[in-house]
């Protein structure tokens, strides 16, 4: 079976939802990155072990939130030693607005994986783009890069549409299904 880690920051509980469907989707290891943007114990250590690895962050001004950001800076010393080269790679966020620059956080999270020599998984599910399209269906925000959510701004975590945690959960799948492709 293949090992895959689902590091995250979540400022609100919104993106720590969509961490969990995508951990649920892919049997992986949820890994929080904390308010002051450090990993728990080991954490570094089972990222390294990992054949996958799940990227997640708000998005916060068009971009990954400063604690994610700190995180991926100080992935630099992973990226001198190559220790995730050639793992996968795939990532997912939440905005308060429809669009919220979304694909700007992906775009990221995507550098991040690039700059390690890792391997990018996409959403790899048809978008819910018909007239008969309800707000609650699967891929309805449409992404094609990662897994996308959105949150009303004044919307607890607890409120989030199950459709969006239902493309994170498939999203998931997806990953694992990818990694099993390459380990095996």
């Amino acid at each position: 079976m293949s090992q895959i880690v689902v590091v995250y920051h979540s400022g609100y509980g919104h993106t720590q939802r969509m961490a969990q469907s995508v951990a649920d989707g892919a049997g992986a290891e949820l890994l929080a990155i904390d308010a002051d943007g450090n990993l728990p114990e080991g954490g570094w250590e089972a990222l390294d072990a990992a054949d996958a690895i799940v990227f997640g962050s708000p998005t916060y001004m068009g971009s990954v939130s400063w604690q994610f950001k700190k995180f991926a800076d100080a992935s630099s010393k992973a990226w001198f030693s190559q220790k995730w080269k050639d793992k996968v790679a795939a990532g997912f966020t939440n905005s308060a607005g429809m669009n919220g620059d979304k694909l700007a956080t992906l775009n990221t999270l995507f550098t991040l994986a690039m700059q390690h020599g890792m391997i990018w998984v996409s959403q790899g599910l048809m978008p819910s783009n018909t007239q008969g399209a309800q707000r609650n269906d699967v891929n309805y925000l449409v992404s094609y890069s990662g897994a996308i959510a959105q949150s009303p701004s004044d919307a607890g975590a607890a409120d989030m549409l199950p459709g969006d945690l239902e493309t994170a959960r498939l999203f998931g799948e997806r990953v694992a299904a990818v990694t099993k492709k390459f380990k095996g």
